[in-house]
């Protein structure tokens, strides 16, 4: 019990984290996606790199996960980016909402890659959370936010996809700080050609501002990370949704953004959905 928790005391500062990392961003202002985009990578990749450095560790990648760790890196990198856009554009809940449909996202995934064959009812949780999601994105010709809630939507696929191949590479020998290490630096070679040939001039306040997008994007991984070491997912994982309504929290507090009643009924149904998938795996783990 005490190691389970040390985990929700973990998953909570990353929750913390990252709420504060998609905040950061927001008010970093009117600069390109890309250049947010590489900014976060770079402080997250010098973080990956002291770390790895400071356990002596080897920087190697197993010959048989190299396929997996690309896609996990292409995945995971254009995840991001669709998030730092929906970011930008939606309020910071409707933003973290989406990007949190990726365990369901990780459920059909896990059918081709990892030959999982998902039960019924995670097929049938599955299915009630994109509901929820339609609450959100709200699919009509008069919604002017619609393309930007299905770039974010997007951001949760690449998220979820991501995460499938992280399990992949891990159970072929990859090591945590060598996949983070990969996609850090992809990510960062990836947006840099955007960086140079449209890169906006900052001020010393928005690069601060982006460094601290890193950090509290570091913050959150490194507890989650660890979060995982004291419990399993089974048992923590719905607690990583708190993410959302501390967004919700900054965005109204700072941001004066007050989310709409059909946004908070996709909330309620995406959480809720969580909510039950969470206590069925804690109750048949009793059994």
């Amino acid at each position: 019990m005490k190691g389970q928790l040390k985990g929700i005391i973990c998953i909570l500062i990353a929750a913390v984290g990252f709420s504060f990392m998609t905040f950061f961003v927001r008010i970093a202002g009117d600069l390109p996606t890309m250049q947010k985009a590489f900014f976060r990578n770079a402080v997250a990749l010098v973080i990956a790199i002291i770390t790895l450095i400071a356990k002596k560790e080897k920087f190697e990648i197993p010959k048989d996960c190299r396929l997996d760790i690309f896609l996990r890196c292409f995945f995971g990198t254009t995840g991001l980016i669709a998030n730092f856009y929906a970011i930008d554009k939606l309020d910071l809940a409707d933003s973290n909402m989406l990007n949190k449909l990726s365990p369901f996202f990780a459920i059909l995934i896990s059918i081709p890659i990892l030959k999982e064959k998902p039960s019924r009812f995670d097929i049938l949780a599955t299915i009630i959370a994109f509901i929820g999601a339609l609450f959100i994105i709200r699919p009509t010709g008069t919604n002017m936010q619609l393309i930007p809630s299905l770039i974010g939507l997007y951001g949760g696929f690449g998220a979820g996809t991501a995460y499938v191949f992280v399990r992949s590479a891990g159970g072929k020998g990859a090591r945590t700080p060598v996949i983070v290490i990969c996609f850090s630096l992809f990510s960062c070679l990836l947006t840099l050609p955007f960086l140079i040939f449209s890169y906006v001039s900052m001020t010393p306040k928005q690069l601060l501002i982006l460094i601290m997008a890193g950090a509290s994007a570091a913050v959150g991984q490194f507890a989650i990370t660890t979060a995982y070491k004291f419990a399993p997912a089974k048992k923590l994982s719905v607690f990583d949704y708190t993410q959302v309504i501390f967004a919700t929290l900054w965005g109204v507090l700072f941001l004066g953004e007050v989310p709409e009643l059909l946004s908070v009924v996709g909330y309620v149904i995406i959480m809720g959905v969580a909510f039950i998938r969470w206590e069925k795996a804690r109750l048949s783990e009793e059994d």
